[in-house]
């Protein structure tokens, strides 16, 4: 007995005429009429009766009619969930990321990627570089968004997007009426920054930016938090350094100006293992480069209208 005896069966049965369930099966009637009699032959029951005038489900055919369509429907659900998982859109996903990320490139993925693959057990970790990078590695995660990572063996890091860094200032600030501000500027100045362990890390970075404008800033206060950063920042505790992105916020009370001076820019990447066979993290894959292939393109056609006295401004590279 196989699925295809039982949905001839069930054909029979429904329709009650062996030439109307050959048409509905697109198989010849005779054909059918065998397989219907090595059915039975293998149940040692009769589960149709039928003679020139009728076709009659048995009582024992009854039962197996009730039996068959459960089993074809379960098998139909087998069939659908493998071709879900096969093709990406069924199955888990572990996604990890910086919290600067969910201010621009990461709502907008996860949209559309929901949106293609709603069967998908999505499940979301706000994480450090550091963390991610161990998290992949032991296969806690399946994808990660961040920035600055060290290389690391077995795992593939690729560039999302490329981003200017700012300065976030108090709006009552006196580098606030700057258009742009060179980062020598803030030689004199407080930071709040964040830890700067575990290494790789953001504060790490910026350090980095500031010696090579030939000063080490002075770090008043630590946080773990871009909005607790920005509070902070608005109350005059000192001022941070953080990609464009987060300009997005559009708080009052703190402003956002772009840093010059020294290669201020920072990139926000996707890492992932190695040939990694998941189809659902190739899914992901797929429509994470869409939405970025499409982003860039809206932002070339930006430039090219800017007017030359703003891109003498706000120029698009370093």
């Amino acid at each position: 007995m196989d699925l295809r005896q039982l949905r001839y069966f069930v054909a029979v049965a429904e329709e009650l005429h062996f030439g109307h369930a050959a048409q509905r099966l697109r198989i010849a009637q005779p054909a059918l009429s065998r397989q219907i009699q090595a059915l039975e032959k293998d149940l040692l029951v009769q589960l149709l009766f039928r003679n020139r005038r009728r076709v009659q489900v048995t009582p024992a055919g009854q039962v197996f009619l009730e039996r068959a369509r459960q089993i074809l429907a379960r098998a139909d659900e087998a069939v659908l969930a493998a071709q879900r998982v096969g093709g990406g859109v069924s199955g888990t996903l572990n996604l990890g990321f910086v919290g600067s990320a969910t201010y621009d490139v990461l709502p907008g993925v996860l949209r559309e990627f929901l949106k293609a693959a709603p069967h998908v057990d999505l499940t979301l970790s706000e994480m450090t570089v550091h963390t991610q990078i161990e998290a992949l590695v032991e296969k806690r995660i399946d994808i990660g968004l961040l920035r600055l990572p060290a290389k690391t063996q077995g795992l593939v890091f690729r560039t999302i997007a490329r981003e200017p860094l700012y300065v976030a200032l108090p709006s009552s600030h006196r580098l606030a009426q700057l258009p742009v501000v060179p980062l020598s500027a803030l030689s004199a100045e407080s930071f709040v920054l964040y830890p700067d362990h575990p290494r790789p890390s953001w504060t790490e970075y910026v350090i980095g930016l500031c010696q090579q404008a030939g000063f080490r800033p002075v770090v008043v206060q630590r946080t773990v938090e871009i909005q607790t950063t920005l509070s902070l920042v608005a109350a005059g505790i000192g001022l941070s350094i953080v990609p464009r992105c987060i300009g997005n916020l559009q708080r009052k009370d703190v402003v956002f100006r772009r840093l010059t001076g020294v290669r201020a820019r920072t990139e926000l990447l996707v890492a992932y293992r190695e040939r990694d066979p998941s189809p659902v993290v190739q899914s992901f894959l797929k429509v994470l480069w869409r939405k970025v292939r499409a982003q860039r393109g809206k932002s070339a056609e930006k430039n090219r209208r800017m007017h030359p006295e703003e891109l003498v401004r706000h120029p698009a590279k370093d």
